[in-house]
């Protein structure tokens, strides 16, 4: 399984206990990030100065932090989209940082398209995951990678299934209602309804139980202290920098985008080697 992510933490935040469960199952599980994530906002004071307003070591921060992510959950081997810092992170939609000269939106993404195949081609994945076109929430980084991934997966022999990784509407709320119940164990404000980017349930196809590994996936969060801050005992929950809580529910879902659907109600890779 390969799975392409725009900046460190997307992989965590998004698929974290996906990758637990299946690399805890023996499968060969790689990522691959598209950038370094140099523009995040900051939420330790004593770190501010990394960020791109002041000396720019952010994205090599960042680089340690994904590496322990990595280590807590298990997965095979990770790759840096064309090399660790060929792409810079491109911010917000809108941002100056979108005209750097290494900015991922302003590169070629037919060049990108081809270092994410000859990702494909090396280590010759059967399942793939990536964003839905909207990158999730709009981010202009995780739309090229849906729409790299998309153009390389289309080449690759060896893809059978492509899922976009996706959010419950229905676990979301449910997540939200709980972490309202705790009261103060949770110190920040919790989500509104409706608030944090969510798909309907019946356009999702595809979830994932990962109870046994909701632990991991908060230690990888952990590890990536410069962007977010998790939860300690009770309701599982973490924030950016925003300061607002979401609930990380016992399941993650995809939407299928390619391939066979037969078996692959709770399982990305169910019946396929039946």
């Amino acid at each position: 399984m390969l799975l392409v992510h725009a900046h460190p933490d997307d992989e965590s935040i998004t698929t974290g206990g996906t990758i637990a469960r299946y690399a805890a199952q023996g499968a060969d599980v790689t990522v691959v990030t598209c950038t370094l994530g140099e523009e995040g906002e900051i939420i330790p004071p004593g770190l501010d100065q990394l960020g791109s307003w002041a000396g720019d070591q952010l994205g090599g921060y960042r680089a340690s932090e994904l590496a322990a992510a990595g280590a807590a959950l298990g997965w095979s081997a990770h790759r840096y989209l064309g090399g660790i810092g060929r792409w810079r992170d491109s911010g917000m939609a809108g941002t100056p940082a979108a005209e750097h000269p290494r900015a991922f939106v302003g590169g070629s993404a037919e060049e990108q398209a081809e270092q994410l195949l000859s990702v494909f081609d090396d280590l010759r994945p059967d399942v793939v995951v990536t964003y839905d076109s909207f990158g999730g929430y709009g981010h202009p980084d995780h739309i090229r990678a849906h729409e790299i991934t998309t153009a390389a997966a289309r080449r690759a022999r060896s893809v059978v299934r492509v899922f976009h990784t996706v959010s419950s509407a229905a676990a979301t709320a449910k997540g939200l209602a709980e972490l309202r119940a705790a009261g103060d164990k949770v110190p920040f404000r919790v989500a509104d309804d409706g608030e944090l980017p969510t798909v309907p349930d019946e356009r999702i196809t595809t979830t994932v139980a990962i109870d046994d590994h909701v632990g991991h996936k908060l230690a990888a969060l952990r590890a990536h202290e410069t962007q977010v801050s998790v939860s300690g005992a009770g309701a599982a929950w973490f924030a950016l920098s925003n300061d607002i809580a979401q609930p990380v529910p016992a399941a993650e879902y995809f939407v299928l985008a390619h391939g066979p659907s037969e078996g692959a109600e709770t399982d990305l890779f169910g019946g396929l080697y039946s």
